[in-house]
């Protein structure tokens, strides 16, 4: 499938190092429905259900620009990390409006060109596509969107927008009507959002973005920290990234469940003990490159980075969930409100599998102390073995000790993880 053309350029401006910004102002363009704009509607609502919530002005700021205390998050991770579970502490907070891996979009626009542009396009080209994807998100322009999401909105309205359920915001009034407390027992989930609040209007979740106080976004797909250096020098932005970080080892493991047919050659070695000649290392050799590169980079505080990155290991999380959550919002600056210790109360204690909201593939119901070394009753000794050679430094860099025996692996009595604070250098 061809990308169209306002994705090539886009993307190729982002080759030439072109940093695009808000080009349409809200207050502008988005007057429509309401007569005299939208905050100033008229006694007189709108019929339709979805624009009526963009008339009511209690759901809305009274200005459009960004308070001088907006916090902008970005939890910034790689695939099968613990971030959907970690995303979960932004999301459940009523002040922070949540977005699950928008750069996804991005990713499969640059994925669906032609051949022939997928080489005039390299990876700074898609770099820069992110990077100016987050600022416009970051400033609430979720209309940007439009230029990557197929198939095109229509009237700024789209049924493909990438996992909205989860988020709680896009999931919720004024953006949903039929959402919020109550519509399946609490919170939203993979099951009831799309059905009850239909299609996404990007005008109303742009709404709904500006009026919550902050907004935090997931990504796996941005490489190194130091990618996201001209977002945190940006005057318009106040960046915080949060890095997690996991054992390696046990991101291979989950891999394997997850993208089973990507990691078949890796499922074949652990079943048979012998590894084959087509599997393909570089699976996991850039991950644990990327991962050491960004915390080496974090932990050296560079003025760019200095007050804004946070370095945290997943399974420092998983075993004191509370404790961390409330390091986490002292690092953003931010109260942890009531909402987020009830969500770690309820989901980090459950030793089955739950059927409640939040319960789906990227699963963040769970016992988390228990889980969070389950790897090691799951892989072989000779796969462990030949990742701690390929990801040693990564392994000792971030504190995960090394097993040399079957027996030291299978020993669940003996944490792989070392006690380690993480200061970065002043």
């Amino acid at each position: 499938m061809e990308c169209s053309w306002k994705t090539v350029l886009l993307l190729v401006c982002a080759s030439l190092g072109v940093q695009y910004t808000a080009i349409r102002t809200l207050r502008d363009s988005l007057s429509g429905p309401c007569h005299g704009g939208v905050y100033h509607c008229q006694s007189r609502q709108p019929k339709d259900s979805r624009w009526r919530a963009l008339c009511d002005d209690s759901m809305l700021p009274m200005e459009m620009s960004a308070p001088a205390s907006r916090r902008h998050i970005l939890l910034f991770t790689t695939t099968r990390s613990g971030s959907s579970f970690t995303g979960q502490l932004f999301n459940q907070h009523p002040g922070i409006f949540y977005v699950f891996e928008p750069l996804y979009h991005v990713q499969q626009a640059f994925t669906n060109s032609s051949s022939r542009l997928r080489r005039a396009l390299d990876r700074r080209a898609l770099l820069g596509a992110y990077r100016d994807l987050l600022l416009n998100l970051y400033t609430c322009d979720l209309r940007f969107l439009e230029n990557y999401i197929r198939p095109e909105p229509q009237e700024h309205i789209t049924g493909s927008f990438f996992r909205r359920s989860s988020s709680r915001a896009l999931c919720s009034p004024p953006v949903c009507p039929e959402g919020g407390e109550g519509a399946s027992g609490g919170q939203p989930d993979e099951t009831w959002c799309p059905k009850k609040c239909g299609a996404l209007n990007l005008t109303l979740a742009s709404m709904a973005c500006l009026s919550r106080g902050h907004v935090a976004i997931k990504t796996v797909r941005v490489p190194e920290v130091g990618d996201l250096r001209t977002l945190t020098e940006d005057p318009r932005l106040d960046l915080r990234i949060v890095h997690l970080v996991r054992d390696p080892r046990a991101i291979l493991a989950s891999r394997m469940v997850a993208f089973s047919e990507q990691f078949r050659a890796w499922k074949i070695w652990n079943a048979t003990g012998r590894k084959p000649r087509y599997v393909d290392l570089s699976q996991i050799t850039s991950t644990c490159r990327d991962m050491a590169e960004s915390a080496e980079t974090g932990l050296q505080r560079p003025a760019w980075l200095r007050g804004r990155y946070l370095l945290v290991r997943y399974e420092d999380l998983a075993l004191n969930p509370a404790e961390k959550a409330r390091e986490l919002y002292k690092f953003v600056g931010l109260e942890m409100d009531e909402n987020v210790r009830s969500w770690i109360a309820q989901n980090t204690n459950n030793s089955v599998p739950s059927t409640s909201e939040w319960n789906y593939k990227y699963s963040t119901t769970r016992d988390s102390k228990a889980t969070v070394e389950s790897w090691r009753l799951r892989l072989g000794f000779d796969i462990v073995r030949t990742l701690q050679t390929l990801c040693n430094d990564t392994l000792s860099l971030l504190g995960y000790r090394a097993v040399h025996s079957v027996a030291d692996l299978r020993n669940m009595s003996n944490s792989l993880v070392e006690p380690r604070t993480f200061q970065t250098l002043l």
